[in-house]
């Protein structure tokens, strides 16, 4: 299957500002880049540099004005799927370097404040089995809601209100992930039967490879239940929300408005 993608969104900058990009299907070997087009406004300056862990790419752009942005890709992801609750946990000292950083607390994922209640919840389990029962324990547990969240939220904010977007239930899953020392990072996503559509967030975590001695596989995870993860494209990977924003801008901008629209396309 392959995935069609449309990104457009703009925004104003009323004095030449920095600002830092990040909306392009990651260039990666889970997933084909068939085609893309990246079209933007002229800017005093424009480059590509290398996003978290190689994956992806984000562009620094200066400019001063209005500014606007047209994606148009097809990506066929083509990732493996194991099994995710036949697959074990990693012992700590098993992990290999890149992955235990996603063990640590970060903005948005303060999980030293959940070791209590995943041992209380979720004790009877471990691995893939766990991170199914805390997906599932937040899909029954949280709604789906736009407007009760802001960039200012996080992990334990959403785990008291028990509702947010897609952000916000990334933010938990990799929140008591961390918190079962199991390692879990943030991913900006497209898929297809995002609802309303949009930039998507879902989790990815680091179990043992039960194809490989001794290693480890990255597997997604959305606790929202609207992304596939034979279906979604990466754009990139992060400890949270701040490492893979869309827009992360250095001074005040006006953002205008943004629309993607992501759709199966049959090969």
């Amino acid at each position: 299957m392959t995935i069609s993608i449309k990104t457009r969104f703009a925004f104003t900058l009323d004095k030449p500002t920095d600002v830092l990009l990040q909306f392009e299907a990651a260039d990666i070997p889970e997933q084909e880049l068939l085609e893309r087009n990246t079209q933007m406004t002229e800017a005093e300056h424009c480059a590509w540099v290398p996003a978290q862990d190689d994956i992806g790419e984000r562009i620094w752009i200066r400019a001063q004005g209005r500014f606007e942005v047209d994606y148009r890709a097809r990506v066929r992801p083509r990732r493996q799927l194991p099994d995710l609750g036949a697959l074990k946990r990693l012992l700590p000292h098993d992990m290999p370097g890149e992955a235990v950083q996603y063990l640590f607390d970060s903005r948005y994922c303060p999980a030293d404040k959940f070791q209590s209640f995943v041992e209380a919840e979720f004790g009877g389990t471990e691995g893939g089995a766990r991170i199914l029962a805390i997906r599932d324990w937040i899909a029954e547990n949280f709604e789906y809601k736009s407007g009760v969240s802001d960039a200012r939220t996080g992990a334990l904010d959403t785990f008291v209100q028990r509702a947010g977007i897609c952000r916000d239930f990334a933010h938990v899953m990799v929140t008591l992930a961390r918190a079962s020392t199991i390692p879990a990072r943030y991913v900006a996503c497209y898929a297809p039967g995002v609802e309303p559509p949009d930039f998507h967030a879902i989790a990815e975590v680091f179990l043992n490879d039960p194809d490989t001695e001794g290693g480890g596989t990255w597997q997604l995870v959305d606790a929202t239940g609207m992304a596939d993860p034979a279906e979604t494209v990466k754009i990139g990977v992060g400890r949270d929300a701040a490492d893979v924003s869309f827009l992360t801008s250095f001074g005040a901008n006006d953002f205008e408005h943004s629309k993607v629209t992501v759709t199966r396309v049959a090969d």
